[in-house]
């Protein structure tokens, strides 16, 4: 039987409620459910070779350790209700160290590739033991690389990154710890108000919450050549990386009015996709057809990584918290057939892709969409329990065909335990979803990894280039825009 299922199905030892004991919040509770089982693994590798004694070192003396989540076990109490326990944390039982270099079924050509695969095969088959507090360290020392492996119960991706970096240093000034830039993809309402806005609030408020409770019912992508499915999370999976940088997609997003960072993005993955469509022999697609991602927004007051001590702050404002504070945009992406050279058709500017993605962004930006998601299963769980949240979860990403997020990492070059981070990239465990895509951006980079049930997508560095290419036409033709202007 797959390693995951014995994995999920393990449940805690019953055991009676203590005075210390902390309960899991409804966000904790869906992420430990079998359905929703998500660990968050965090690739990073060093310029250097890693020093196994620092690394546990720094560890024992990290803020991290400080933190209840950390030094805690989830437990379950007879009646089914789940606590955070604290517990003494033996942090050699936490460090995995594999000394030998990653073999897998095609010779490796790089130690990216090897990485990759390594934490592909975690994302399928590797469950988090409930009998230890919730995290690991897996340290790759032939590829100068460690996976950082962290429950979803834990946290969101906007905690566990201000926490990660807080461990780190600047490389240009060591005494200094990297700088939290106020950054991101954040649920922001509109700063001007009128009648007509206060109208189309409501108005895409209603539409989009509609669409979403539908979602959870029967209403289901049309079947592509990238659509998973039931049972999907539990393939084989293969792990890619598209990079680019942050310059060449602030130059396209200067070339497109009021766009965001987010817009350019969003533009990036519907045209890249439509160029895989049209590169797989079994593409049915018709123009303008239609698939749907499944996207996170950051619902604090502060977009980006937040400051630690407002994260860790007990009597903070629940929104400013430590944990899972997100909700769920849905987002179309239409496929469009590239028509290179022919100057007509949907395919042939590569910025009307970046204005599309603005003009649909802007409508979910002026809606209620993600705080209605996220207070929808929050009542679902505190009235009937955070077994059935998940299966509605579950339903909606068997019902939409991707999922994708964005963090922002640090702008400058960073060391973690004096050796100088090379890149840094994150995803998480396996979907029913046969794509998933997470950036994270460091210092003048965005790594997106598209991690893909490879029976369904074998290739996705293909997949991977697509999105490569569409930015780099995107910022050739924002070039020749500006030259022309």
């Amino acid at each position: 039987m797959n390693s995951k299922i014995l994995g999920m199905a393990k449940q805690s030892v019953p055991a009676a409620e203590t005075d210390d004991d902390e309960p899991v919040t409804p966000a904790g509770r869906l992420f430990a459910q079998p359905l929703m089982d998500q660990v968050i693994n965090c690739a990073i590798a060093g310029e250097s070779a890693i020093n196994l004694e620092s690394i546990k070192s720094e560890i024992q003396k990290s803020i991290m350790l400080k933190h209840p989540r950390f030094c805690s076990v989830m437990v379950t109490d007879a009646a089914g209700r789940q606590f955070w326990r604290r517990t003494e944390v033996d942090v050699d039982r936490h460090v995995i160290i594999i000394h030998e270099p990653i073999s897998g079924e095609e010779e490796f050509v790089s130690d990216e590739d090897a990485v990759n695969d390594y934490v592909a095969n975690l994302t399928v088959s590797s469950p988090l033991s409930k009998e230890k507090p919730l995290w690991e360290l897996h340290v790759l020392v032939a590829h100068r690389a460690v996976v950082f492996r962290v429950h979803h119960a834990l946290g969101d991706g906007i905690s566990l990154m201000s926490m990660f970096l807080s461990c780190c240093r600047r490389l240009d000034d060591p005494e200094q710890a990297p700088a939290i830039a106020g950054v991101g993809a954040a649920a922001i309402l509109p700063k001007r108000w009128s009648v007509w806005t206060v109208v189309k609030l409501v108005w895409f408020t209603l539409l989009y919450s509609l669409e979403l409770i539908l979602r959870l019912m029967w209403l289901s992508d049309k079947t592509t050549a990238v659509s998973g499915g039931s049972g999907v999370e539990l393939w084989p999976r293969r792990l890619a990386t598209a990079r680019f940088r942050i310059e060449d997609m602030k130059t396209v997003k200067r070339a497109v009015a009021e766009a965001t960072i987010n817009d350019v993005l969003f533009g990036v993955i519907e045209m890249g996709i439509s160029r895989y469509f049209d590169l797989r022999s079994n593409n049915s697609l018709q123009e303008g057809d239609q698939i749907t991602g499944v996207a996170m927004v950051n619902l604090r007051p502060q977009a980006g990584l937040q400051d630690l001590s407002k994260l860790m702050n007990t009597n903070a404002n629940s929104g400013s918290r430590w944990g899972n504070k997100f909700g769920i945009i849905l987002l179309p992406v239409c496929y469009h057939k590239h028509n290179s050279g022919s100057g007509s058709g949907s395919g042939s500017d590569p910025l009307l892709f970046v204005r599309r993605a603005k003009a649909m962004i802007d409508r979910k930006k002026l809606s209620l969409e993600a705080p209605f998601s996220y207070m929808l299963m929050d009542v679902i769980t505190h009235l009937f329990g955070a077994k059935l949240t998940s299966i509605l979860n579950y339903q909606v990403v068997c019902n939409t065909t991707f999922t994708v997020s964005n963090v922002i990492g640090p702008r400058e070059k960073i060391t973690l335990c004096g050796n100088p981070v090379k890149y840094m990239r994150v995803t998480t465990s396996s979907l029913p979803h046969a794509i998933t895509m997470h950036m994270l951006s460091y210092a003048g980079f965005a790594d997106m990894q598209i991690l893909v049930a490879k029976e369904i997508i074998p290739d996705p560095k293909l997949l991977a280039k697509c999105f490569e290419d569409a930015l780099m036409e995107m910022k050739e033709e924002a070039s020749t825009s500006f030259q022309g202007i």
